[in-house]
């Protein structure tokens, strides 16, 4: 943050603190006030039984205690898969040792996927499946697997994906992504190829919508939305935006559970290729309409008004965003007072994704990475007590994450995390005024692009030194 900016926000009495995210054009500024304790159980009751009853219902007859050994295999396969890549390319053999750095150019690593390879290393570590020594940095004594083991894994990688309901184009690509990891890792083919074969969706249906963990998740999800419709009532349609929709995977679950609710259902994503294949497939469904939108660009500025929704459905999408709080604080303005967020997301890293799926999370040659509290630690997905943590600090009152720890699904990772508009109070500043009190202290080119208002500041190694001090 550039020094006239902080010096023109500590004469604002109603900022107390501020933060600096980099990574937008024009820049972004988060603004608090006094700092206090925010987090508090949401208003209203929370219909946890029921919603556990329908994400139950929607997996009835699987045996979901058997998930977790499933589960493992799956990262089973996707660690031997690391390893004979590594190897493949005569890192470790004979006693050779490296460094990250040097894995990373051995193996001719597009930039933007050095985190993959980084990630590879900690995580063989970790299972013990090569040793690092701390001092120097170094990684060494790889065990890798022969040609028989890797051929029993792959067919183990088959009864995984039977068991966990995954089509049999996923299980097709898993396999390509694994045989094409090294040109994968060097941008020489990308995975949107293996994941969209001859530009079809049924593989990432498979992933998003068929198997048990997603399923359950996607179900759980309707229910608390169609509770939300119960509870509102009223004239009027129910005002949904569904950000990164992607497939529909959520949505289709969704629009049943609501099949007698009067709807203004807006169905985004960023990409114009799955707003093409969602018109296609839900033609027959009255008040849907769809837009493109993006989470890493200002919500309002994309054609939707402050309080304009009563419910934001965002399914496996909002770890996309490069700060975490100042998309949830983005779209907590563009709900009504209130207003309900249910988010679906991934809170466990799995293996599979470091071998597939995390190769269309890498940023663009031209984007910036997460300056979040992701920043600098090369990973994707927050845990279900990190969420929580956001989502109080940008201004929601958190409902409880679920399946619960308790719940067989649970190791699977998939949780529906909600959160309910808290009120404004004399807290938080009023972002819409801030701009205006910095243009007669400021020129525009040191004034922020997008201003947010939230009610805590989370620190992270990006944006750390950029905080003010509470006043």
């Amino acid at each position: 943050m550039n020094e006239p900016l902080s010096a023109a926000l500590t004469t604002l009495p109603d900022v107390a603190a501020w933060q600096w995210v980099p990574g937008t054009p024009g820049g972004t500024l988060l603004v608090a006030g006094r700092q206090r304790d925010t987090r508090r159980a949401a208003p209203g009751t929370v219909p946890v039984d029921e919603v556990i009853a329908v994400g139950d219902a929607s997996v009835a007859g699987r045996d979901l205690t058997t998930l977790p050994r499933l589960t493992r295999l799956l990262d089973e396969v996707a660690l031997l898969a690391m390893a004979r890549t590594l190897d493949r390319a005569n890192l470790f053999r004979q006693g050779r040792e490296h460094d990250a750095a040097h894995a990373v150019e051995a193996l001719g690593t597009a930039p933007r996927h050095a985190w993959i390879v980084r990630r590879w290393l900690t995580t063989l570590t970790a299972e013990k499946r090569l040793d690092h020594d701390t001092a120097t940095g170094r990684y060494r004594d790889l065990v890798a697997p022969d040609r028989a083991e890797y051929a029993r894994a792959r067919r183990t990688l088959r009864e995984a994906c039977r068991g966990l309901d995954y089509p049999p184009s996923m299980t097709r690509f898993f396999l390509a992504a694994a045989d094409r990891l090294p040109a994968l890792l060097r941008d020489e083919t990308g995975l949107q190829d293996v994941l969209f074969p001859g530009g079809g969706t049924d593989t990432a249906e498979g992933n998003y919508r068929d198997n048990i963990p997603s399923r359950w998740a996607n179900h759980a999800a309707a229910a608390l939305i169609a509770d939300e419709a119960r509870a509102r009532g009223g004239p009027g349609p129910l005002r949904i935006l569904e950000v990164g929709a992607g497939v529909g995977g959520t949505t289709l679950p969704v629009l049943g559970a609501l099949a007698h609710t009067e709807l203004d259902y807006l169905f985004t994503d960023v990409s114009r290729f799955f707003l093409g294949s969602a018109q296609s497939a839900f033609t027959d469904h009255p008040g849907l309409r769809f837009a493109l939108f993006d989470i890493n660009a200002a919500p309002v500025g994309q054609g939707l008004a402050v309080g304009s929704r009563d419910v934001i459905l965002a399914a496996n999408v909002l770890h996309n965003a490069r700060h975490i709080g100042s998309a949830l604080a983005g779209l907590r303005e563009l709900l009504e007072p209130g207003g309900l967020l249910v988010l679906i997301e991934s809170c466990r890293e799995h293996y599979q994704a470091l071998t597939s799926m995390y190769l269309l999370m890498s940023p663009a040659a031209d984007e910036g990475w997460f300056t979040d509290l992701r920043a600098g630690q090369d990973r994707v997905f927050l845990t279900a007590e990190e969420w929580t943590d956001q989502l109080d600090a940008a201004g929601f009152d958190p409902l409880p994450a679920l399946p619960g720890d308790e719940h067989p699904l649970a190791a699977a990772g998939q949780r529906v995390l909600a959160g309910r508009v808290r009120p404004a109070s004399t807290h938080r500043p009023d972002p819409a005024g801030i701009p205006a009190a910095l243009a007669g202290r400021l020129p525009a080119s040191h004034r922020p692009a997008r201003v947010h208002a939230v009610d805590r500041l989370i620190p992270s190694s990006a944006t750390t030194t950029e905080i003010g001090a509470f006043r």
